[in-house]
């Protein structure tokens, strides 16, 4: 095979589902936005299904008419871009749950669909999604006579367990939707992690579903392999790459990889990114470009096949640092081209 292959565990995004509803102890959904993170929406969110997953949420409608197509008519699937202009069709076909995020989408969702469900997204400080106090205010009562399925907010600051911004969005959710008869939501993976307090009555992980932090117990989940094109001899002084970014300050043994930006894999992870054969790391040299990327294997007794940039040596997360991102990032930028290979789960959907 020539391109890199992407290897995905679809029994650990299982386990690691199970283990963040152990913690959570209420219902516990399943975020498969972006194409389940770019590792197929499709089979991870069947597999999550075949486990007890009742409810999915995605970014657009779109994506939802693409998984009902696979789940059927049985789980709950909500949109957290809420009732977009041109969606009542495929909200109504696909029985799908928008998540109403102000006063225009909650008139266009009932003039269009009346008495079909909908979930409310409330603002506690993020500024991004949902109604702010001074609206929820006007409209709360308007809202709650259609029936909402579920209210929920998301938390900014998550993912830094001390971040005073967690409590202050938990106390405005509470205050906002003190003594209403509607299930609540207001974390994700690492909602679910700051403990009880989060919790309410359903908590929707994503990125600790697949492997990423901040859940540190997740099971490992991808793996990605790039085959060896060439291997050459590089005299000291030689340079590697485009604007001879890199010079051979000793003889040298220099792989060329098939995979580059057009891939995925972030050209700011530049000379900052290691690779794997074996026990044995082994980094880049110059520039990452569209199709390769070059690897000093001097340090090798025998020539690679391929090489391992994800694994069981480095995280999704340590890629992700080479480059100055973050792991949902990495995982969602793998293009079309890389081959992807499934572990576990159902077979493919047709």
């Amino acid at each position: 095979m020539s391109t890199a292959t992407l290897t995905i565990d679809l029994d650990a995004i299982a386990a690691n589902w199970r283990a963040l509803a152990a913690i959570a102890r209420v219902e516990t959904a399943a975020v498969v936005k972006a194409d389940a993170y770019g590792l197929d929406a499709a089979r991870v969110a069947k597999h999550l299904a075949a486990q007890g997953a009742r409810q999915f949420f995605v970014a657009v409608a779109e994506e939802g008419l693409a998984l009902r197509r696979v789940l059927g008519s049985g789980p709950v699937i909500s949109v957290f871009s809420g009732h977009m202009a041109g969606d009542a069709d495929m909200i109504a076909g696909a029985n799908l749950t928008p998540m109403i995020n102000s006063l225009d989408q909650m008139l266009r969702h009932v003039e269009a669909l009346p008495g079909h469900p909908f979930g409310l997204q409330l603002d506690t400080g993020m500024n991004r999604l949902g109604m702010e106090p001074a609206e929820w205010s006007a409209l709360r009562d308007i809202a709650l006579a259609q029936n909402p399925t579920l209210i929920m907010s998301h938390l900014a600051c998550a993912d830094e367990p001390d971040h005073p911004m967690n409590e202050a969005q938990s106390r405005a959710f509470e205050d906002m939707t003190r003594g209403l008869d509607v299930p609540r939501s207001l974390s994700a993976t690492g909602g679910i992690l700051l403990g009880p307090e989060y919790h309410f009555d359903l908590v929707r992980p994503g990125v600790g579903l697949y492997g990423g932090l901040p859940f540190l117990d997740a099971t490992p989940v991808v793996t990605l392999d790039i085959p060896v094109i060439q291997i050459r001899e590089v005299a000291a002084g030689e340079t590697v790459g485009y604007a001879n970014s890199w010079t051979a300050a000793r003889p040298s043994r220099i792989a060329t990889i098939s995979a580059g930006y057009a891939d995925g894999l972030i050209r700011a992870m530049g000379a900052q990114a290691k690779l794997h054969a074996g026990e044995v790391a082994v980094p880049v040299v110059g520039r990452v470009s569209m199709d390769l990327i070059t690897v000093d294997i001097t340090a090798l007794k025998e020539a690679p096949a391929s090489l391992q940039l994800i694994g069981i040596h480095q995280s999704v997360d340590t890629v992700a640092g080479f480059a100055g991102t973050i792991g949902y990032e990495i995982t969602c930028a793998v293009s079309p081209r890389v081959a992807r290979h499934h572990l576990g789960g159902p077979e493919a959907p047709a």
